[in-house]
């Protein structure tokens, strides 16, 4: 399939639905976080948390966010909302890329920007708008070189 080729893409709504299933579980995943950090009396509070339980947070979450989908990932291209929904990523040509090359191209570059102070959330809105183009690829699919298609 040509990366232009829209047949075989997962929809976009598919794509919202499975990142929505892995966000509850990252929530999940992080409320042990927040009640050990006190990053919870913050946020109930207020107040801003501080930059370094921001980072903390963000390391917690990407190594949370491995260790519950690495196997997945790894074995069919799929977070666990992915399998749910029935999608899976993909490199250009259709092959399964593996855990490890869609964890530090995929998830890494995009959990890093998160924790840029007010220009993260900015970037992040952008990544997910490049979803609107033809081929519906974000920009975490433009730096991994992925696509989501049906499976």
């Amino acid at each position: 399939m040509d990366e232009l080729d829209s047949t075989n893409l997962a929809s976009r709504g598919s794509r919202l639905l499975a990142i929505l299933i892995d966000a509850l579980i990252g929530m999940l995943l992080a409320i042990p976080f927040w009640l050990l950090t006190g990053s919870w009396d913050y946020v109930k509070n207020g107040q801003q948390l501080p930059f370094s339980y921001t980072v903390m947070g963000v390391i917690y979450g990407f190594i949370g966010f491995a260790l519950v989908h690495y196997y997945f990932l790894n074995k069919n291209g799929q977070t666990i909302g992915k399998t749910v929904l029935g999608i899976k990523i993909v490199a250009l040509d259709n092959n399964l890329t593996g855990a490890n090359h869609l964890l530090l191209k995929r998830y890494l570059p995009m959990s890093i920007v998160s924790a840029i102070p007010v220009a993260g959330s900015l970037l992040m809105l952008v990544d997910s708008l490049f979803i609107f183009r033809k081929n519906k690829r974000c920009v975490h699919d433009l730096i991994a070189g992925t696509k989501v298609v049906k499976k």
